[in-house]
């Protein structure tokens, strides 16, 4: 087994099989706990319990407003939305020192859905419009904190995705502690320029242009406006084409290098990967190589050709 990567995600504690669902049963997840749990360090929590509710209890849900709803239970009628948010300003305040890199909530959850909650109207009836107390206080105080839900990890586009923003992410976590120059900024740009490019080629000159900023205005300015951006670039699903557009990119590096056997061996891998007869991994594998034969090291240092160990084993499975 590979050495376990320091990145910390918070998750909702019944996915990693803690039995404090309101029938006292859990929901494990054999991908998160058996797969990527060998890779991240999860930090379990459940606002039920967390704010004074017992095992079993009676179930919840949301009502009113699905911009605002309220959290009420099912037979007795009971609000405790205002209990909830008390919880949760106080849980964030601690979450706030944890630095997660992460977190994936439980769908559906009146507490901890994050997309397409039941909100129950005037009239009883169910509209999937809603977001989970607790999801939404985090994803509010938390914004560049990657967030997603566990069923839609298990395809695989999104999966990617929610991957790469997590390496990303804890990337620039480290860049902010044991840097936070302007310079490391630029650097931080460079190495991530064809991942940005595989997400979002439309923002890898703006992004670029940000960290290319050298003053007039705070370094923690500049930070934070490029972090925005490129949060919002890696929300953005890395398809075939836009691989394929990237892996051209990286093809022109050595144009006037490659013999022309080595040529037409990268044309075919590239061919091959857009029309799903290679994995992307092959493709990458070969750029690699050539990277190195060529001493192309710009390319070597790109995190796209030169994945980190969680991206290399959770997205190619190595």
């Amino acid at each position: 087994m590979p050495e376990k990567i320091a990145v910390k995600l918070g998750i909702s504690s019944c996915l990693v099989g803690e039995p404090v669902r309101y029938d006292g049963q859990h929901k494990q997840d054999h991908y998160l706990t058996d797969v990527l749990g060998k890779y991240v360090e999860w930090l379990p929590v459940c606002p039920e319990v967390g704010c004074g509710l017992p095992v079993p209890r009676e179930a919840m849900h949301l009502t009113g407003d699905a911009d605002a709803p309220r959290l009420v239970t099912i037979k007795t009628g009971i609000d405790l939305t205002t209990k909830m948010q008390v919880w949760c300003a106080k849980k964030l305040d601690e979450l706030e020192k944890e630095k997660l890199c992460g977190f994936v909530f439980k769908s559906k959850s009146p507490s901890s859905g994050l997309l397409k909650v039941k909100v129950f109207n005037a009239k009883g009836i169910p509209e999937k419009k809603g977001v989970g107390i607790f999801a939404r206080a985090f994803t509010e105080r938390f914004p560049l904190v990657p967030a997603e839900e566990e069923g839609r990890l298990h395809d695989a586009g999104i999966r990617d995705r929610f991957i790469d923003h997590v390496a990303v992410y804890s990337r620039w976590l480290e860049y902010l502690k044991n840097d936070a120059s302007l310079k490391g900024l630029q650097d931080f740009h460079a190495r991530h320029k064809y991942m940005i490019m595989a997400h979002n080629p439309g923002n890898v000159a703006p992004l670029g242009r940000i960290a290319a900023e050298t003053g007039g205005r705070k370094p923690e300015e500049i930070q934070t406006e490029y972090i925005e951006l490129l949060t919002s670039v890696l929300k953005l699903q890395a398809t075939v084409r836009k691989n394929t557009n990237v892996l051209e990119h990286i093809a022109g590096y050595f144009k006037k290098e490659l013999e022309s056997f080595e040529k037409l061996e990268l044309q075919q891998s590239i061919k091959e990967y857009h029309e799903g007869n290679f994995p992307l991994l092959a493709t990458l594998v070969l750029l690699q190589h050539f990277a190195k034969k060529y001493d192309k090291r710009y390319l070597l240092a790109q995190y796209y050709l030169n994945p980190g160990p969680m991206e290399l084993y959770l997205k190619y499975h190595v």
